[in-house]
């Protein structure tokens, strides 16, 4: 397979070894110096695209690689407002669009965990959730995209309206962010009583299970049509 990396920050650089590494073949790089550069005629070379950049470059990307009839894999967060408009895009070019919150298997396990206990909970009144999560202190965005997909997927079962970010706010549920040197990325929930605790944590060691997945996502969205996330992928 013949991959365009969009964007080549730290994840685009691994994602690039671990492509090379099964096989693949990079084409074409966009790094952060030529971010406003990538054309379609540049994006045809390609069999897949991979877009790890940035938000406000993001939405962009994705229309020209659906203009120039290349699938791609979208792991940048904050470009969500366009998200509705890029999927009808999608459908209306008969093109393919993966995008995550997160590309590391156990993230989309943990995901699928969390979203199980909130409707656990949900019967339980008495315990208050709160979701934390800690990264390394060049993430722009806070809280993560992870975390919003961990809050988004318990609303869906708890009596709450809304997520709230750094304090606890009335029926909302309460994210804490958290910026340390040199941590890829933990993710935790808890649920608390006068009584006890209980408490879910994903810890990343490394970026490698966030690169390899996106590598993962691109292999089987070759030859597919649609919109789809990593529920797809694994079959959750």
């Amino acid at each position: 397979m013949k991959i365009a990396l969009l964007g080549y920050g730290k994840m685009g650089q691994l994602i690039g070894q671990m492509a090379e590494a099964r096989g693949h073949q990079i084409v074409l790089v966009i790094g952060a110096e030529h971010i406003d550069s990538l054309t379609i005629d540049a994006l045809q070379k390609a069999d897949m695209a991979i877009e790890f950049s940035a938000p406000d470059a993001a939405p962009r990307h994705i229309q020209l690689c659906l203009e120039a009839g290349v699938p791609v894999i979208v792991g940048t967060t904050g470009w969500y407002e366009h998200y509705e408009s890029l999927a009808d895009l999608t459908n209306a070019k008969k093109g393919a669009m993966l995008s995550a919150t997160n590309f590391s298997l156990g993230v989309n396990l943990f995901f699928a965990l969390n979203q199980w206990m909130g409707a656990v909970m949900a019967q339980h009144h008495n315990y208050q959730v709160r979701v934390d999560e800690t990264h390394h202190l060049q993430k722009k965005d806070a809280p993560s995209g992870t975390a919003i997909t961990i809050a988004e997927r318990l609303l869906e079962h708890l009596n709450l309206n809304s997520w709230s970010l750094d304090g606890y706010v009335s029926n909302s549920l309460p994210i804490f962010s958290h910026r340390i040197d040199e941590v890829p990325g933990t993710h935790e929930v808890r649920f608390s009583s006068k009584e006890d605790e209980i408490t879910l944590s994903h810890i990343a060691h490394n970026r490698n299970g966030f690169a390899s997945g996106a590598v993962m996502a691109a292999e089987w969205l070759i030859d597919k049509k649609g919109v789809f996330t990593m529920k797809d992928v694994l079959g959750l």
